[in-house]
């Protein structure tokens, strides 16, 4: 359960509705974690411009690869909201069935066929970087080099630091899941394959 209560959306300002707005028209819907930063406007109108950017945003990282790197990471740091969250939104988000599989299979990235190793290198970051303390090495990140341009890994990596708030902020607000990434979780036997609800429920 919450440790805080959510600002209902209709207290929420007008300046933050509108960005609130931008990523349902995105994603589909305003998660509950972000109507609780929503207490300090100021502060969720930064957080949410900043994910729009870093996921919303389509760049040089596919989108798909995106969610699977803040998932990846998400589970290193042990955010169970987290990590609902990046599958259940990369499997909306995908245009295929192969990336769906892809996405579907993301917890075996190092050994399953349908991981390229370009996507193997931005994975084992996540993993690395989402650990305390940091254990991604520099063959991790000379690895990350061979596949990826300046700009990608920083898209990289600032999807990993965008995830790195948000598993401190969920794990000590514990907002409580919503239906949409339940039902996901539901569908795909993720409690049979180490996720757990935890606090969230």
């Amino acid at each position: 359960m919450s440790r805080l209560p959510k600002v209902p959306r209709e207290d929420v300002t007008q300046e933050l509705d509108a960005v609130f707005k931008r990523n349902e028209a995105a994603g589909g819907m305003v998660p509950n974690a972000w109507h609780i930063l929503a207490h300090v406007p100021e502060i969720a109108r930064a957080f949410v411009e900043l994910a729009i950017q870093t996921m919303r945003t389509e760049r040089r990282v596919p989108t798909a690869l995106k969610w699977m790197i803040g998932h990846v990471a998400s589970r290193a740091a042990g955010c169970n909201y987290c990590m609902l969250h990046t599958v259940s939104n990369g499997d909306t988000t995908a245009k295929d069935e192969a990336t769906r599989k892809k996405i579907d299979a993301v917890w075996e990235f190092e050994q399953s066929p349908l991981f390229t190793e370009a996507e193997r290198a931005a994975l084992r970051v996540a993993l690395g970087a989402g650990v305390v303390p940091n254990a991604v090495t520099d063959a991790d990140f000379d690895a990350l080099k061979r596949y990826y341009s300046n700009e990608e890994i920083v898209e990289i990596v600032a999807v990993i630091a965008l995830f790195g708030y948000l598993n401190r902020w969920n794990d000590t607000m514990q907002p409580e899941l919503e239906s949409k990434h339940l039902g996901y979780a539901a569908a795909h036997n993720l409690a049979q394959r180490g996720w757990q609800i935890g606090a969230h429920g």
